[in-house]
């Protein structure tokens, strides 16, 4: 399989020839996850936002809300999906925008709707993310009855939180996404908690961040590296490689952490310590999982992840939609393929790297360069690098010293 250069728009590899690969005998791994956007929109303006601040400007033209036709033709697509290839299980993930401005109520209608559709003998698994600033009592009720957990987003404490996290008035979000966690980590909705999502920012001090975190009792925190790539790069991501401030700010905190993990996981070093193992990623943070996440639009359409916003207007499109077509045309899109190819996805630089399949060239819209297009490294490479050999070498030393 060749992964190589890129189509006239810029987008996708023209040697990757699909066809052939089937022929030969590669058979995609079927969509697992279906990150469905019920709403558009949002009610805060966060600056890092890849939806509505970065290059791909699409949701202007979206429909506010996913009509009640098109959430039976989703489900109606799942099922047909899942017996096709014999699923058990799949995750149905209710995102936006803010998927609560569409109403508790809404929601409840879509997982219903999805689960009544439902093959005998498949699980939907359903979680929402959401910023947390509608999440009070009622909501945490109907989620409760459908057994649908609850992911949030917060960066740390007020100031670190509200640096970046606020209304577009400019007021602070803290206090209502703090009440919405006091109500989940209550006896009654704890068992509907998943996490925190934490988005990097080099100006917040990173073991406080930790910390601020921490104790809203989180069963996970998530940190995320704001989305960039090598024509438009994250703040302070110099062309230096010496120069490491995102490994430097997550080495400070996997240090804090590192032996009290007990009090919660931190998923990308605990994805990072189980490749280093010889385990699999169940994150396209790093590693060479193969994706199996499928997006689907409030008009219907099929998109690859929505993270592709940051390389330019379009990237995620597919030209399919729920309407006309199964999920399986969408597994042979060319952006799809190259998320399953693993270590043949990767660049002969990332390839040779001594941890390249822990780090698997990190997410994929990182990798973006004009010219090149995804056959490179992440635009975090030395971050990347930096972090995984620390950990790496903390691991190596305490197993020598445990062995002596």
């Amino acid at each position: 399989m060749t992964y190589q250069g890129e189509d006239p728009a810029g987008e996708w590899p023209d040697t990757l020839d699909v066809a052939r690969m089937l022929k030969d005998g590669w058979r995609p791994r079927p969509f697992r996850q279906f990150l469905l956007k019920v709403h558009s929109r949002c009610n805060l303006a966060c600056d890092y936002c890849y939806v509505y601040t970065l290059a791909d400007q699409s949701w202007r033209s979206k429909p506010m809300v996913m009509a009640p036709d098109l959430v039976t033709a989703v489900a109606g697509r799942i099922a047909e999906h899942a017996t096709t290839h014999n699923l058990r299980s799949v995750r149905l993930i209710l995102h936006g925008g803010e998927p609560l401005l569409a109403g508790h109520a809404y929601l409840r209608k879509v997982v219903e709707t999805l689960r009544a559709a439902a093959p005998g003998g498949l699980h939907v698994d359903a979680v929402v993310q959401t910023n947390g600033v509608l999440l009070d009592e009622a909501a945490l009720r109907t989620f409760g009855e459908l057994d649908v957990r609850v992911g949030i987003s917060l960066d740390g404490g007020r100031t670190a939180n509200d640096r970046n996290r606020r209304y577009a008035d400019g007021r602070s979000s803290y206090d209502a996404v703090a009440d919405a966690l006091t109500l989940l980590r209550g006896p009654e909705f704890r068992p509907l908690y998943t996490g925190l999502l934490c988005t990097v920012d080099l100006a917040n001090d990173p073991v406080e961040t930790y910390e601020s975190l921490v104790q809203f009792e989180p069963p996970m925190v998530d940190f995320l590296l704001p989305h960039g790539t090598w024509e438009s790069p994250p703040p302070y991501r110099s062309s230096d490689p010496s120069n490491t401030p995102y490994g430097d700010w997550l080495i400070a905190v996997f240090d804090h952490w590192y032996g009290r993990s007990g009090e919660t996981v931190v998923r990308l070093f605990q994805e990072i310590v189980t490749l280093m193992l010889g385990g699999a990623s169940a994150s396209e943070a790093v590693g060479l999982t193969p994706s199996t996440l499928v997006v689907i639009e409030t008009d219907g359409t099929i998109e690859q992840t929505d993270s592709l916003k940051v390389v330019r207007h379009g990237a995620p499109v597919t030209g399919l939609n729920v309407v006309d077509h199964p999920f399986d045309l969408a597994l042979t899109h060319p952006g799809m393929v190259a998320r399953q190819m693993g270590a043949d996805a990767l660049s002969d630089t990332c390839r040779d790297c001594r941890f390249g399949r822990v780090c698997g060239a990190g997410l994929y819209p990182h990798r973006y360069r004009p010219g090149t297009g995804f056959l490179n490294p992440s635009v975090y490479c030395p971050d990347l690098y930096r972090l995984i050999e620390h950990i790496h070498n903390r691991l190596v030393g305490d197993l020598r010293r445990a062995s002596r």
